[in-house]
């Protein structure tokens, strides 16, 4: 695609989300069309569609953002491809996505601007997206889904649990990595989850889940996840993760659940003969919010390429959090924990101009990082962390 192509697409599509309440209506308005003239496609997303319509508008704009950089797009649609035949879905319902939100573009872009040229270059950008999605997923030779067995849950806080499951089969997955879910109770409600620890022979994972206030899914799967429930599972996305034999130094930042995907990491390098060093630092909101540090202090002890910061905004505890009142306990191998914003504390050590950096968390706690290290001096190409959607 060359780019005047990917000018016209990047033009268009900004001009309408850059209208008061823009991405909103341009969402609504293609489910709209899709539905209307695909009526068979509705059976394929949930009934409440407020976070698939806002999801849909965010994988829109970063896929737009890396037009240009086919090495990092192909590679990303190519696993939205493999992941999507967990609906069922074939060629003709891509087609029918790609028609209906080409006409919802055009609506609300007006003829002015809709140029013949303009649908040309919508035309070749949307069949790209569409061939890659289709070829990686006619190629995959892995199952569309797993089921698993929920084996243990355990209340961490109030607000979040760890659920361990059994694979009906082991899933291959690059340590890092996240994976959609859907529970019995929310049917067709996938949600994304990052595995806690490497993948292995046995089909045995396990997720950290903490309840998003208002959320459909994650409340439910903390509060009422039970002992022998069936969960489904996609294939793996995202692309974190540290090769063998890799040899610059590594900074790992994560908030909360976060830390997931980045101790799945760490054990996994903890297994190889050699490693680069690598520096951790794992924040909350309160103490309370690490609640993860037992298994962190046993990898710094036994791998001194490891160092981990605790960092908390708060010395504090929340008023419901039921402690015992005594002095807060101090894990071996572990660096004093810090008090301040997790960004502003990992900055305030410099540029770490020699590193490669993870950053995992919610996304306002991704970009606020981001940003914090890149005014410190730290280059963009430099800082990896999964699409913020």
């Amino acid at each position: 695609m060359d780019s005047r192509t990917v000018a016209l697409i990047r033009t268009t599509f900004k001009a309408v989300a850059a209208e008061e309440g823009g991405p909103a209506k341009l969402a609504s308005s293609f489910y709209a069309i899709l539905f209307t003239d695909y009526p068979a496609v509705r059976d394929f997303f949930p009934a409440a569609m407020d976070s698939q319509r806002d999801r849909l508008v965010k994988a829109i704009s970063y896929a737009l953002d890396r037009l240009e950089e086919p090495n990092k797009l192909l590679p990303f649609l190519a696993q939205l491809g493999r992941d999507h035949r967990k609906y069922g879905v074939q060629a003709a319902h891509y087609t029918a996505v790609a028609t209906s939100l080409k006409s919802a573009m055009r609506i609300f872009a007006g003829t002015e601007m809709w140029t013949d040229e303009v649908d040309r270059a919508w035309d070749e950008g949307l069949k790209i997206i569409g061939d890659t999605m289709i070829g990686a997923a006619e190629q995959e030779s892995a199952p569309p889904v797993w089921s698993g067995t929920v084996v243990e849950r355990r209340e961490v806080l109030r607000n979040l649990a760890v659920v361990r499951l059994q694979l009906n089969q082991p899933m291959q997955y690059a340590a890092g990595q996240y994976i959609s879910v859907q529970i019995p109770a929310r049917p067709r409600m996938w949600r994304y989850l990052s595995p806690a620890v490497p993948a292995n022979t046995n089909g045995e994972i396990e997720f950290h889940i903490r309840g998003v206030l208002g959320g459909w899914v994650s409340p439910a799967i903390v509060g009422h996840t039970n002992i022998g429930d069936q969960w489904l599972l996609g294939s793996p996305l995202g692309g974190l993760g540290v090769p063998r034999n890799v040899k610059r130094k590594m900074l790992m930042v994560g908030c909360g659940t976060g830390i997931a995907p980045l101790r799945a990491q760490l054990m996994a390098m903890a297994q190889r003969r050699v490693n680069p060093r690598v520096h951790l630092f794992v924040g909350g909101h309160h103490p309370c919010d690490l609640y993860d540090l037992e298994i962190l202090s046993q990898l710094a002890t036994a791998n001194k390429w490891l160092t981990i910061t605790p960092v908390t905004e708060s010395d504090e505890n929340p008023w419901w959090y039921l402690d015992s009142g005594e002095p807060e306990h101090t894990w071996p191998g572990l660096e004093a924990r810090m008090t301040g914003q997790i960004g502003k504390v990992v900055a305030s050590y410099g540029s770490w101009s020699d590193r490669d950096v993870q950053i995992v968390g919610s996304p306002s706690m991704v970009q606020t990082t981001k940003f914090r290290l890149m005014a410190a001096g730290t280059q963009t190409k430099n800082i990896r962390h999964d699409p913020l959607f």
